[in-house]
């Protein structure tokens, strides 16, 4: 998918969806199946899609097996940001970061307090590296979904967006890191 402007090709990343809920099913999980369309529809693979309670140690295995999975690039969690009791994703999720991107989370603050306002501040959206693996995880609203793919990820995910992008500086995620790959 060359083109004159910009002579870059598209490269497929490998994305696993995790979505968080003690209350929804695969059936009727609106902010799942709006990242599995975007993602699908940029030209992306799934590469993995599921579903978990709100649980510390049940959400921590599933993304460290994730993490730990060569053939995925890219992690994505909706729901279980917020400030509730049963809300424990990013307590999940943040220890197995190896570096935080603090960037993704004041960008999502900024499209979302356009929409809706003050209440963005009731988010705890964010982001992060493990094992050259990138995770996101995001809020469990189908609006909050759509503004993190649409206005964040779908370009930095794209190797023809310029000037940078997530993906032309993933072979080099593990430079200088001490640990085995």
């Amino acid at each position: 998918m060359e083109n004159a402007t910009n002579p870059r090709e598209f490269i497929a990343m490998n994305i696993a969806v995790l979505t968080l809920s003690d209350t929804r099913t695969i059936d009727d999980d609106k902010s799942g199946n709006i990242l599995v369309d975007r993602l699908q529809n940029a030209g992306h693979h799934l590469a993995a899609r599921q579903m978990s309670k709100d649980d510390i140690d049940t959400i921590r295995h599933i993304a460290k097996g994730w993490i730990n999975d060569p053939e995925i690039d890219v992690i994505l969690t909706t729901g279980g940001t917020g400030f509730t009791g049963r809300d424990v994703t990013v307590e999940a999720i943040e220890p197995l970061f190896e570096k935080k991107m603090d960037g993704f989370s004041t960008v999502f603050h900024q499209i979302s307090f356009a929409k809706i306002g003050t209440s963005t501040v009731q988010s705890r959206a964010t982001g992060g590296v493990a094992n050259a693996t990138y995770i996101f995880c995001l809020p469990g609203s189908p609006g909050a979904c759509k503004d993190a793919w649409d206005a964040i990820l779908n370009q930095q995910l794209d190797y023809r967006h310029m000037p940078c992008n997530f993906v032309e500086i993933l072979p080099r995620l593990d430079e200088g890191l001490q640990r085995e790959k």
